[in-house]
């Protein structure tokens, strides 16, 4: 089985002998507890290949992982609710969701495994982006992914977005080649601007990407910076994080260690503000400036977001897990206009003009 081979989430040590690829087993570690049955059980073998199932258990981890360490800052009696379902076209995913809680007023962390067909429109859309894939036909997929929006109750608690995922896809028509790619990336909205919370956090992004690349950083803060900017209203959803996108060099092996940094920075990137500020009063009108941007927030996933986009266009689209990263609650209030010089309008010259944190 598979997971007496994961540690932490992957495998062990790889080597390559004259036979193919070998799993070297390394020292072992308490197995990853999941919130529910791996999905792969569920896939035949053709479907089956060994970065399919390493990138799977990976995130199947950190969904856990993530999942209870939430559970355990929220107040007692609220649980994450535990769906695992099928996609009748192929494959399925397993979607945690809290919401009302205490703590959370809605989160979010959503794990799918899907392969398949991607359509015409669906192609359309990722070549929007400059993928360069054969238009006007089907052609067949694997995508795997984990994908968490936190909206916590609090205004003084910021809210957290975080997917990654890894894609395969072969080009339609005989002699058709396979693509694969991985992106994701982590990003932070908060309603008041704690500097030292905001350091920090691009602080622990920085140090995951620089174990790999010194570049990294920059270059997918800068990214970031540039993809959640809400055009119409010409600010940042948040004060950024990281992002990165058809991620395939210089080899898949780097790239899936690359992102699995990423994806462990998550906890510690994120949980030391939930503890510090979840507990701090807030006023009415603290509560009401948090509803006013988490529209804001609504208005980028709906209008902007291409996750949202393209999994609204694939065939068998579970809307109930896409559509899981809106907030509860927000609200739209007519010629809406900060108080200069208030703690609201310092937040909004930083969304006008991305800084450099770190």
């Amino acid at each position: 089985m598979l997971r007496t081979l994961c540690v932490g989430a992957s495998f062990g040590s790889l080597a390559f002998t004259k036979a193919g690829l070998r799993i070297q087993a390394e020292s072992p570690s308490p197995e990853p507890q999941y919130m529910a049955a791996p999905l792969s059980q569920n896939l035949s073998d053709s479907v089956r290949s060994p970065m399919r199932q390493r990138m799977e258990l990976f995130i199947m981890a950190l969904q856990g992982e993530l999942v209870r360490a939430l559970e355990a800052e929220e107040g007692e009696g609220h649980k994450f609710r535990v769906d695992r379902w099928n996609r009748e076209e192929g494959g399925g995913g397993i979607t945690c969701v809290i919401q009302d809680g205490d703590v959370f007023e809605k989160a979010g962390v959503g794990v799918s495994v899907v392969h398949g067909m991607i359509p015409p429109s669906a192609v359309a859309q990722m070549n929007a982006r400059g993928k360069k894939l054969p238009e006007g036909q089907e052609m067949p997929f694997f995508a795997c992914g984990i994908s968490s929006v936190i909206h916590p109750r609090n205004p003084h608690v910021p809210t957290l977005h975080f997917n990654y995922r890894y894609f395969e896809v072969l080009e339609a028509g005989e002699g058709g080649k396979p693509r694969w790619w991985f992106g994701g990336g982590c990003d932070l909205t908060p309603y008041y601007l704690d500097e030292e919370d905001a350091v920090n956090f691009h602080g622990t992004l920085k140090e995951a990407c620089d174990k790999h690349n010194s570049k990294y950083y920059s270059k997918f803060k800068a990214w970031c910076d540039d993809y959640f900017r809400i055009k119409h209203r010409n600010i940042s959803r948040g004060i950024g994080g990281i992002f990165f996108d058809d991620l395939d060099s210089p080899d898949a092996e780097r790239c899936f260690q690359f992102v699995r940094s990423c994806g462990n920075a998550v906890i510690p990137s994120y949980l030391p503000m939930v503890r510090k500020n979840k507990g701090l009063c807030f006023t009415e009108q603290e509560r009401n400036w948090q509803l006013v941007r988490r529209g804001h927030y609504a208005e980028f996933n709906l209008v902007y977001d291409r996750g949202t986009k393209f999994g609204l266009y694939t065939p068998g689209a579970r809307y109930e897990s896409i559509l899981m990263s809106l907030p509860l609650n927000a609200k739209w209030e007519y010629m809406h206009e900060v108080v200069p010089g208030s703690k609201e309008h310092k937040l909004t010259e930083i969304l006008k003009n991305p800084k450099e944190w770190v």
